[in-house]
């Protein structure tokens, strides 16, 4: 794991993240954070590892291919093989891209104590003091939660690195990880103002129903039981009186013209500028247009062919569903920026995605898309509402959330729901996740969570992955880590 003494954070420019470096900050230093400059500097860099390719530039849609909605694609080769052996239930402990997602999220866990560590003894503005608390107390659920659901046990961090301590910390158990995710989204709820109170500059900050959603996602995820079902709908109710809602058109979520609009609650920032380069972790554009985008296309700027829908997922649209024509490209689809697609253009399936491509007029190079990626949409919260209504045994009232998302797609038969079971329901709704949230990382999380793993076992079978074993519903931890740490033990089968 990597631990580190000082980080290099930013300072507010246009938005909150699109920065110039600001200062270095030590965490052995008491003196080292002073005024409300340097609070907000610390929280912003407690956003920053949420942008790279460790996370959200590759790592997290990359969990789609594994959950079997898309081919690597790519290069061919071996391009790829870290994911390609991922998704083939190969996977060993040496592994590239699981070592990317092990060392992904420590630095931003490490960075919110900072924060926690430092801000509440400052001598600032109570407002400031309390939303930097929150942000932190947010941004440490995410990144913990995150690798929870991808490691198992972790080391859980509580106090910020120094060169002298911490250096080989050992795994906690997955019950006090999601014990401190519950406390710091408790917390940031309380701490944290409504998105609507924030300015254009401070747009995309952790807010008051960015904790609720992530709550209520929490409670659904970890050992969920009637209790925690009731409070899932609760959290989702308190959602919706925020005033979050729909947008009009699903595209809207994906248009960098559109972006941080009502339907977010929590979407990672991009500008699609940056004084570093395209593949430093500094970076500030979006990989997704140019690595989606059909492969030696001209579509978009770069257009790498990663991320190819399998015919299976695309044959599993409903007829009339508008949401097919904004996120795959398939023969005879609409033209994009009035470019026919041709599946010949170097696809494996026959398909690319759509959803995250951004035209040549708001990003004329490769590393130049000021997409921002979503982690949250309000159209997952009513999602999460109807499932945890209908496992509550309350499958009428669930019929409303769930019709709100499908009637946005065009799907506007509410007679056809009213009359499932509680079963078909359930069947329902989680498509209706998989096909609302393609491609958005959040596919792998849902099937590994139902049933105990019975879910994914089934999944997995049924489109031919059968070497997939339950050792698979968690990733190695990487070999390099253990190497460097004895402390730390091995999951189950690697």
């Amino acid at each position: 794991m990597v631990l580190i003494s000082s980080l290099m954070l930013t300072s507010a420019c246009e938005g909150f993240l699109d920065r110039q470096p600001y200062d270095s900050i030590d965490a052995d230093d008491p003196e080292s954070m002073k005024t409300e400059e340097d609070a907000i500097a610390a929280v912003n860099g407690a956003y920053q590892p949420l942008q790279w390719a460790k996370i959200c530039n590759m790592r997290l849609w990359t969990l789609d291919i594994v959950a079997g909605n898309s081919e690597v694609g790519g290069g061919g080769g071996n391009d790829g093989i870290e994911t390609k052996d991922m998704a083939n239930f190969i996977t060993k402990s040496d592994n590239a891209g699981v070592l990317d997602m092990y060392r992904g999220y420590p630095p931003g866990i490490l960075r919110a104590n900072l924060v926690l560590q430092k801000v509440p003894e400052m001598d600032i503005d109570s407002d400031i003091k309390n939303r930097c608390l929150g942000e932190a107390h947010f941004l440490r659920a995410v990144y913990n939660f995150y690798m929870v659901r991808l490691f198992g046990d972790i080391p859980l961090l509580t106090e910020p690195a120094t060169i002298y301590e911490n250096l080989k910390p050992s795994r906690s158990p997955v019950a006090d990880v999601y014990e401190l995710i519950i406390d710091d989204l408790t917390k940031a709820a309380d701490l944290l103002p409504d998105a609507s109170s924030y300015d254009e500059e401070d747009l995309g900050r952790a807010s008051k129903g960015a904790a609720l959603g992530f709550l209520a996602k929490v409670y659904l995820t970890y050992e969920p039981d009637s209790d925690s079902y009731a409070k899932v709908v609760d959290l989702c109710e308190q959602v919706t009186e925020l005033g979050y809602y729909l947008n009009e058109d699903y595209a809207d979520n994906f248009n960098p013209e559109t972006k941080n609009g009502p339907e977010s609650l929590f979407e990672v920032q991009y500008y699609g500028k940056t004084a570093k380069g395209f593949w430093d972790n500094e970076t500030q554009c979006s990989w997704l247009s140019s690595f989606m985008g059909p492969r030696n296309s001209g579509m978009v700027a770069g257009a790498y062919g990663w991320n190819q829908p399998t015919a299976e997922f695309v044959n599993s649209y409903e007829t009339d569903d508008l949401r097919k024509d904004v996120t795959i490209l398939y023969p005879g689809c609409p033209s994009f920026d009035g470019i026919d697609y041709q599946s010949v253009w170097g696809t494996e399936t026959g398909y690319n995605v759509r959803k995250f491509l951004v035209p040549k007029s708001i990003a004329p190079t490769y590393d130049s898309s000021p997409a921002n990626f979503p982690l949250l949409r309000y159209a997952d919260v009513l999602l999460m509402e109807a499932e945890a209504l209908n496992e509550l045994g309350r499958t009428h009232e669930a019929v409303e959330p769930l019709y709100q998302v499908r009637a946005r797609a065009g799907l506007t038969d509410r007679t056809a729901l009213e009359s499932l079971s509680q079963g078909a329901m359930r069947n329902k709704i989680i498509n209706e996740r998989r096909i609302e949230l393609a491609f958005e990382g959040q596919r792998w999380f849902d099937i590994i969570r139902l049933q105990n793993g019975e879910y994914a076992r089934n999944w997995f079978a049924s489109i031919g992955k059968t070497n997939f074993s339950d050792k698979f519903l968690l990733f190695p931890i990487p070999l390099k880590e253990i190497e460097s740490n004895e402390n730390l033990t091995q999951n189950t089968g690697y």
